[in-house]
């Protein structure tokens, strides 16, 4: 394929994934202004290393492998330990607990170690295949599997034990 040929179907895939694209990058950052340093940082590369992509038919998990990598590249140069006086911390407590039961999904998605919480976004909020999952994260298909399975039982365990503690 040629290069401009390639470049167009980067282009086209991009515009037709961009809401996808940026959410996985949220997904990873938790962060609006980041997650689009992450987006605009995996296009240049995109472009830059499109003549590397050796079958052209899997240039949306090629993206989203750029944009993965990008996004854990972020994350472990980007380790933020804020340290905030007993004032400030005084302000955010309110001194009693909120129950949002919409939330509880969204928390215990953020306590799940990276690689479960990876293979759950993209299996289940990108919906993508396991074998595409498998692709994206650089894993064996049995592995991504085997930890969707272990990520759902950990989910499970964590809501029904939150849903208890709020009956109680």
């Amino acid at each position: 394929m040629l290069q401009s040929e390639l470049e167009e179907c980067l282009i086209r895939c991009i515009t037709d994934y961009q809401a996808n694209i940026y959410r996985l990058a949220y997904s990873y950052v938790r962060n609006t202004e980041d997650a689009l340093d992450i987006v605009q940082e995996s296009i240049h590369r995109a472009l830059v290393s499109a003549e590397s992509l050796k079958n052209p038919d899997a240039i949306k998990n090629w993206f989203f492998r750029i944009v993965v990598n990008l996004s854990l590249d972020f994350l472990r140069k980007h380790k933020r330990i804020r340290i905030v006086d007993d004032e400030t911390l005084e302000s955010y407590s309110s001194g009693t607990a909120d129950v949002y039961p919409d939330l509880d999904l969204k928390r215990a998605l953020e306590e799940l170690p990276m690689k479960y919480r990876s293979i759950v976004i993209l299996r289940y909020f990108e919906d993508m295949k396991i074998e595409e999952v498998a692709e994206v994260l650089q894993e064996n298909v049995n592995t991504i599997k085997t930890r969707l399975y272990q990520a759902l039982r950990i989910l499970r365990i964590q809501l029904n034990d939150d849903s208890s503690e709020e009956v109680q």
